[in-house]
């Protein structure tokens, strides 16, 4: 298989795929390593492929076909996972989806990561990973604060999720 082929085998997984596949997923359905998959998907990306890379996964961003109500939300809560998990609950519960996560570094600007976090699963797949990986969140670049984009089916669904927020005291107003 030519790199040209196995690019567009990848492009094929990930239009077919319902949740995201990891790059060791596809190195082993490709028979390559996983820093070959690494450097496709790159080469995809730069050539417009809208491929989204998160904690779990690769996924194609396709449009979607409804109406969905996006907001950034500031919060503010401890590092702990415990804390992390509970504020990422209360948003997926809701019917919400956690698109990403960004903070301001007095270096680089802005850094944002995506995480399209819209289950429990999704979110115990995350904190699970965090801690495999004994890694941080971004929050802890920024005292605890930080922004999420979220996305919610309706401009009530988006309400209820502020009010969760606030009332568990993460919303930074």
């Amino acid at each position: 298989m030519t790199q040209e082929e196995r690019r567009a085998e990848i492009l094929a997984l990930l239009e077919k795929a319902v949740t995201p596949l990891t790059g060791a997923h596809l190195s082993n359905v490709l028979g390559v390593t996983r820093q070959i998959i690494v450097g496709d998907v790159a080469v995809l990306r730069a050539r417009g492929e809208q491929i989204v890379a998160t904690p779990r996964g690769y996924f194609l961003n396709k449009a979607h076909t409804g109406t969905f109500h996006r907001s950034t939300i500031a919060v503010r809560h401890g590092s702990d996972n415990e804390s992390l998990a509970q504020e990422l609950n209360l948003v997926v519960d809701l019917g919400g989806t956690v698109l990403d996560v960004t903070v301001e570094h007095p270096l680089y600007g802005e850094l944002t990561a995506n995480l399209q976090l819209s289950s429990r699963e999704d979110v115990t797949q995350f904190i699970e990973r965090m801690e495999e990986l004994q890694a941080e969140p971004l929050l802890v670049l920024t005292g605890g604060y930080h922004l999420h984009r979220i996305e919610a089916p309706t401009s009530e669904a988006m309400g209820a999720i502020r009010d969760a927020l606030r009332k568990a005291g993460y919303l930074a107003e």
